[in-house]
């Protein structure tokens, strides 16, 4: 039996089967993360010992018939901004370097309530400030599919560790894109819900009105299946949404007649690679030849999306990153004078640059004379894009387009242009501004063998859409390689 190349549902209904264990299943992942691992750096955190101990642990309950859900005894990995009690959590940041939380954020916790076994925590852009996983404090991630380029970010380290069988799945979490992007360079499956669907108790905030915790995995089934699993009301949290429609596995149906699909002309412009243009389109006419109705349309104000996720962004994680100082928890200055001297030492030593960079851009739109003019402007269009994505959804199911510009680029190109690198971002980050769920699915590959993703996008509390879609379309592509 291949365990490594099962996704994670087929996994568990075999361990469920005794057709093998939670143990053996724990047992050939680390054997793969001890051999890949030096390549590709996707964990921060993976203690070896402790993974097997769950697993066994997992695999008794299992066999007691205590637990008997679809992801029981299945390894995951947890990107490595979300609080795991007694694990180290560090948002691959120097300044948190030492911090060991003392709960389970949520979702993490309804995975494991679930029989899933957390491996380890993987790598990250810092604070999920980029669009490469190269910020991480501990050194960038390798793109498993060619590692001389990216995997995406910022959850790069979840998504390469998918696609290079160093677990069954994991959970990664989007600001802008951080979940979609990387799925489509390392070639996997990855959701972001729509805004409140998942508790974002425990998640170590970057960007609050945006942040949204979703799955890395192999397929589309996969991704209902746990989304069915983190998706709650939580009180703990004051965003999250109650919902009623989160059987979400029950969207696995290959049928899309009568479905009707929007595809923006704004989204395949100038800027898109010739080869992700044919691949998307391609994957359009696949859903048309099996009954979708496929069609053009414009979708405005495209080009402001930039600039206003990059004010809103900044602004909040300016706001949530005050409470790094060096006094309650994380890194300190070893040497200083007084208060401020230690505030001070301790943040520019304990943050990088791109998290810096973002920290000034957000204290720069929020001061005196500046609010009005560059965030509360950034506010209304956020509004009005919400507005023509609430227009476009009037007429259609869901909107198809492209994740990113390019395939993933070669690894250090992007650092030495930040602005390029945050234009990479323009197809994903109006999903995160209006709330709305956006789903990344593997459509080809380059000339160079790259992963191609084509992103489905939904009106807010209609993933089913999406998924159902996505499955239908799988289905019809057949598995990828």
């Amino acid at each position: 039996m291949d365990l490594l190349n099962m996704s994670a549902v087929s996994l568990a209904k075999a361990i469920k089967a005794g057709e093998t264990t939670a143990v053996e299943a724990m047992e050939a992942v680390i054997a793969q993360i001890e051999k890949s691992e030096k390549d590709l750096n996707c964990y921060v955190t993976f203690d070896k010992e402790a993974a097997l101990a769950s697993a066994k642990e997992a695999q008794a309950k299992i066999e007691a018939g205590e637990l008997t859900g679809p992801l029981a005894g299945v390894p995951f990995a947890i990107k490595d901004n979300m609080c795991t009690k007694g694990v180290l959590t560090t948002c691959s940041s120097k300044i948190l370097e030492n911090f060991i939380p003392q709960f389970d954020s949520e979702a993490v916790k309804r995975l494991t309530d679930a029989g899933a076994v957390i491996i380890g925590k993987t790598n990250m852009d810092e604070f999920a400030m980029g669009s490469t996983t190269e910020t991480s404090a501990y050194g960038p991630t390798k793109n498993p599919r060619n590692t001389e380029h990216v995997p995406g970010g910022s959850s790069g380290g979840s998504a390469a560790a998918v696609a290079a069988n160093e677990c069954f799945a994991a959970l990664g979490s989007d600001t802008g894109g951080s979940i979609r992007q990387p799925a489509s360079y390392c070639g996997v499956v990855g959701m972001k819900p729509t805004y409140g669907t998942v508790s974002r108790y425990g998640l170590i905030a970057y960007g609050s009105s945006l942040d949204q915790i979703g799955p890395l995995c192999k397929d589309v089934t996969d991704c209902a299946t746990i989304m069915e699993v983190i998706a709650a009301h939580d009180p703990k949290d004051s965003t999250s949404v109650e919902r009623d429609n989160t059987d979400f596995t029950s969207a696995l149906v290959d049928d899309v007649k009568g479905l009707r699909i929007g595809i923006p002309r704004d989204y395949f412009g100038e800027g898109l690679d010739p080869e992700v243009k044919e691949a998307v389109l391609n994957a359009a006419r696949v859903l048309e030849s099996k009954g979708a109705v496929v069609e053009e349309f414009d979708l405005s104000l495209v080009e402001y999306a930039i600039p206003t996720y990059y004010t809103i962004a900044a602004a909040e994680a300016s706001s949530n990153l005050e409470r790094f100082d060096g006094v309650k928890y994380g890194y300190r200055a070893g040497d200083y004078e007084g208060l401020h001297n230690m505030y001070k030492k301790t943040r520019s030593e304990g943050f990088g640059p791109e998290v810096k960079r973002r920290i000034m851009l957000g204290s720069f739109v929020l001061s005196s004379g500046y609010y009005d003019a560059y965030y509360l402007k950034a506010l209304r269009v956020k509004a009005m894009i919400k507005k023509a994505f609430d227009e476009a959804f009037a007429k259609y199911d869901l909107i198809l387009g492209p994740v990113a510009p390019t395939t993933a680029p070669k690894l250090g190109s992007s650092l030495s242009d930040p602005i390029k690198m945050y234009l990479g971002d323009i197809y994903t980050i109006s999903v995160n501004l209006a709330g709305l769920p956006g789903i990344s699915v593997p459509c080809g590959k380059d000339s160079k063998g790259l992963p191609i993703g084509v992103q489905m996008i939904g009106d807010c509390f209609k993933e089913k859409n999406l998924i159902r879609a996505a499955y239908s379309y799988e289905q019809a592509r057949g598995e990828f390689k």
